[in-house]
């Protein structure tokens, strides 16, 4: 099983990767984390990275796709992988096949998580975390029994500034602009599966198995 996960911001697809990680049993590969990896062990992509990120830049697609593929020739990836945050444009997913075709690693399928806009605008403007244990809350879904107060620890619940509706509504701009033309990349290729991003999670998750098959 060698997936790519697509969704806007808030659709869910991180946790929805911990499942599919936990019943089938692939390594989700986030940019994020072997970028972070790469600079703490100091390796050559990691400096270069390290270097770039120290002047406040985004880290070009090279070095990402250099990091992507060394990480998809580890061991565990052998029986499958699932890509969550990656490819982000169409530019990138080019470039990613390319390598996935070199390596005899092409894609079984792309998934895209499809929520509404006002549920998206919801789940995220909604979100409230403790400043004392981290524990996330939701106002509109999962509120905490006392407003503004974590029912573990009684700390204090504020919102991040980037779950503020101003910040939203760019995010989910950035989506549409560059992102959600992946959509079309992948149903062209024909390997794109639509599930709706709606209902409990554990409802999308079986959604999502019967659509890998």
């Amino acid at each position: 099983m060698r997936l790519v996960l697509l969704g806007a911001p808030g659709a869910g697809k991180g946790t929805q990767a911990k499942k599919l990680i936990d019943k089938y049993g692939t390594p989700q590969i986030s940019t994020g984390d072997i970028l972070r990896a790469a600079v703490a062990e100091g390796t050559p992509l990691g400096k270069e990275a390290k270097a770039v990120m120290d002047k406040g830049e985004l880290v070009p697609d090279s070095v990402v796709l250099g990091l992507v593929e060394e990480r998809l020739q580890q061991d565990d990836c052998k029986k499958g992988y699932i890509l969550d945050g990656f490819p982000r444009n169409t530019a990138q997913a080019e470039a990613l096949d390319g390598i996935l075709d070199k390596l005899g690693m092409g894609l079984s399928a792309a998934i895209s998580v499809d929520v509404p806009s006002e549920d998206l605008m919801k789940r995220l403007t909604g979100r409230r975390t403790c400043k004392g244990c981290g524990q996330m809350y939701n106002v509109h879904f999962s509120a905490p029994a006392k407003e503004g107060t974590c029912d573990k620890c009684s700390g204090e619940l504020y919102q991040r500034d980037d779950d503020r509706e101003e910040t939203i509504k760019k995010r989910l701009e950035v989506y549409e602009a560059q992102t959600a033309p992946l959509i079309d990349y992948y149903g062209n290729k024909g390997i794109l599966k639509s599930v709706a991003g709606t209902g409990s999670i554990d409802e999308i998750f079986e959604k999502m198995c019967a659509s890998i098959g």
